[in-house]
């Protein structure tokens, strides 16, 4: 897939997602449900005129047959009904499956080294991508493909009706259909793309901006930098009115456009039908069913205006998400290491494409099974890159890592706006309560889920809120001995917390810790104080090692930060 994904390839690749009759089935509903309308109106018309010519006769009148026509408008009506309901059925009931299907494709797209680290750097553009971005590719179905099949097929009838009464007036019509109504919505989607690309940008900026604002209005106030924030956001608010002005200028020209394109069509059927009757070659009837299906004939083309307005966005959203949509899944194990091996890096090197300075550089590391290793040095020396590196979730520049599998508690605990047991289940998705107690058991957390209302089913707010921090930190404890792992991925695990609980989890940690290999990063000593390998990264080099019971050792433990 390229990167530079087109309207047309993310409409193969929508369609691929989910049975391309529902596809095909929408768009014919919704032609369905124009053309009986349309012939509903025409045949009224003629039956109303047919019906009032032949009243002036007697004789007329009484060999009239009226039955088949208002039988006839009676299937158009009840048809147009059902055809209606089934259009919106079917169309709803697609766009509604692709978009989850698409979401799903971008969460297995995004399921891949490095995604949690452009998470954390950018979460509002991905946020616009999981949203507005998904959302933007429903035009390309509901306000395109479904209205252009509608409209081809309007066109279609009003030539094939005013055909049957004279040939050259089908055809005219056809082609000045076609020709107006494509041609209004053409240059409606040339014109509208870059004010809708501008707005689409405006938006992300402006939502990015307002999260950044209230996320850290603190951090901006103590910095006298919460004033400029609000006027960045006055700004892309804005661009944003600018661009909407724009867009409903466009609308309007072609609103405008596509009314004059029809009063030209009803003025041009009617200077036709005219000379046919009065040529002899139709009657009232034939000529009242002509005007009336020319009067409904540009409709079907005004549908079309929304989603020429939105082309540019749709593109924009296609171009965004075409990479990612075209992934499959990643697997993201590492190779396992030879014999007593937990973790090998081999001349391991990191380079962000955001950053000039390498996060690590010819990094060798060797950890046993069962093997307690610490990374220290200070903040930005490389630590949280070697943990991201051992757990997978850090693609290599150049270099190789071998590892075991794996649970990496982070710095901080990610919880979710639920249950107490889905948040632990996160770890083991078909654990039993009894596993779910044991392991709250053993992180110290028992006797405060059992406190609380429902147990295991109370609810925790968004982020875990209803927590201390030292409870969240248990819960993810907890997490880390029900996954089961041979090895733990430690980051700063008692970081934040007093001494008394940070005491308690560290000597939980210890305890049952026999069987497992632990790599830990920190700069405290009552952590590192658990390892039996002291590791000293600095510029994301190993600057010094030192093992338990060695002068160097104690001398590494002394220069971390004291409890």
């Amino acid at each position: 897939m390229k990167a530079r994904t087109g309207l047309l390839d993310m409409a193969r690749m929508l369609a691929g997602m989910t049975p391309r009759r529902w596809w095909w089935g929408g768009a014919l509903m919704a032609a369905l449900t124009v053309l009986m309308g349309m012939a509903l109106l025409g045949l009224s018309g003629w039956f109303i005129a047919a019906t009032a010519i032949a009243g002036l006769v007697p004789a007329t009148a009484l060999v009239f047959d009226v039955f088949m026509p208002s039988a006839g408008i009676r299937l158009l009506a009840m048809g147009r009904t059902a055809s209606r309901y089934g259009e919106r059925v079917v169309t709803h009931e697609t766009t509604l499956a692709v978009l989850a299907a698409l979401r799903e494709k971008l969460f297995i797209g995004w399921a891949q080294p490095g995604a949690a680290r452009l998470l954390q750097l950018r979460p509002a553009r991905l946020l616009q991508r999981l949203t507005a971005d998904v959302d933007a590719l429903d035009s390309l179905y509901l306000r395109l493909m479904v209205p252009v099949v509608a409209a081809a097929g309007a066109a279609l009838l009003a030539g094939v009706v005013l055909g049957a009464l004279q040939w050259w007036l089908g055809l005219a019509v056809l082609a000045w259909l076609l020709l107006a109504g494509m041609g209004l919505t053409l240059w409606l989607t040339r014109r509208s793309t870059r004010p809708a690309v501008q707005r689409a940008l405006a938006l992300e900026r402006l939502r990015a901006q307002a999260v950044d604002a209230v996320a850290g209005q603190t951090d901006l106030l103590m910095a006298g930098r919460l004033a400029a924030q609000c006027a960045h956001i006055a700004q892309s608010d804005a661009r944003l009115a600018q661009a909407d002005h724009a867009l409903n200028r466009l609308d309007a020209q072609a609103a405008a456009g596509f009314a004059t394109a029809g009063a030209l069509t009803l003025a041009g059927v009617l200077a036709g039908a005219g000379y046919l009757v009065d040529a002899g070659v139709i009657g009232a009837p034939g000529a009242a069913l002509a005007l009336l299906v020319a009067l409904t004939a540009m409709e079907p083309f005004n549908a079309l205006r929304r989603g020429a307005l939105e082309a540019g966005r749709t593109r924009l959203a296609a171009r965004r998400l075409g990479a990612r949509m075209g992934s499959g899944p990643v697997d993201a194990s590492l190779p396992a290491p030879a014999g007593d091996a937990a973790f090998v890096l081999d001349n391991a090197a990191v380079q962000h494409a955001d950053s000039a300075v390498p996060a690590l550089q010819c990094v060798d590391l060797h950890i046993q099974k069962t093997e307690r290793v610490a990374l220290v040095g200070a903040s930005g020396a490389g630590k949280s890159t070697v943990m991201a590196v051992l757990a997978g979730e850090q693609p290599l520049s150049h270099g190789s890592v071998q590892a075991v599998p794996s649970v990496w508690l982070t710095q901080r605990v990610a919880l979710f706006q639920d249950s107490v047991r889905d948040n632990l289940r996160l770890a083991a998705p078909h654990a039993d309560d009894r596993a779910l107690w044991a392991a709250l058991e053993d992180a110290g957390l028992a006797a405060d889920v059992r406190a609380m209302p429902q147990g295991l089913d109370s609810s925790l707010g968004e982020g875990g809120l209803g927590l201390s921090g030292g409870q969240a930190r248990r819960l993810g404890l907890a997490r880390l001995l029900l996954a089961q792992q041979p090895a733990w991925l430690l980051d700063e695990p008692t970081e934040g917390l007093d001494a008394v609980t940070a005491r308690d989890v560290l000597q939980r940690l210890q305890a049952r810790a026999e069987q497992h290999t632990v790599v830990l990063c920190t700069h405290l000593q009552r952590e590192a104080a658990l390892a039996d390998r002291l590791i000293w990264l600095d510029g994301g080099v190993v600057q010094a090692e030192a093992r338990r019971g060695e002068p160097a050792f104690a001398a590494l433990i002394a220069r971390l930060r004291p409890d």
